[in-house]
């Protein structure tokens, strides 16, 4: 199984980190829990494992300011035999593309959004997906592995994009956190989750 590494600071950092850990949860997940529910309501285990190695796929695209095509999802979890280690070289060309130089600056995406921010929104989908799988597939999942404040990253990077993509459609309705919620908890909670959803 890879480690990933990227060789400057920046939104790659962070990516390494949850990449990683996101990798080791679908190297998880085995055939018979692809059909299970996860805190993600309209995704499965396989529909969400697709849509993760399609976000991998296309925010390279984005790092390099190419255009991406997020509007079907072809089907790879339970469809080819590799998928797993398929994610996972997908993951290590998102942490590449993202720690080259420029791949921070300007604009990209159809949007025309900074490009620091579009990376960002990549680090989201990679870290509170990769915790719906875990919690779907009953693994652990240490949210800011490594201790380099990914958690503080996403917290701000809700507070900049949160309204704009709950009216989008990209996030539920932000529910109550807990009184004793971590940052953890409450970013979960910002995203429409309940940070203590079990599949029962």
């Amino acid at each position: 199984m890879p480690s990933f590494s990227a060789p400057s600071r920046g939104i790659a950092d962070y990516l390494a980190a949850a990449a990683d850990h996101c990798v080791r949860v679908v190297h998880g997940i085995a055939d018979e829990d692809l059909g299970r529910p996860t805190p993600c309501p309209d995704y499965d285990v396989r529909r969400l494992t697709d849509h993760l190695i399609q976000m991998s796929e296309q925010f390279q695209l984005l790092a390099r300011k190419e255009d991406s095509d997020f509007g079907t999802t072809p089907g790879n979890a339970g469809v080819r035999p590799d998928w797993r280690e398929h994610f996972a070289r997908e993951c290590e060309g998102l942490v590449a593309a993202w720690a080259e130089p420029g791949a921070e600056e300007g604009t990209t995406g159809s949007l025309e959004m900074p490009a620091a921010t579009v990376g960002r929104m990549a680090l989201l989908d990679l870290a509170v997906h990769g915790w719906d799988l875990a919690r779907a597939t009953e693994q652990g999942y240490v949210p800011d592995p490594g201790g380099l404040g990914v958690v503080r990253e996403l917290r701000e990077t809700m507070a900049a994009i949160g309204p704009t993509g709950r009216s989008m459609g990209a996030f539920g309705p932000a529910v109550q956190a807990p009184a004793n919620a971590t940052e953890w908890d409450k970013l979960l909670a910002e995203t429409g989750r309940d940070p203590h959803w079990s599949r029962g």
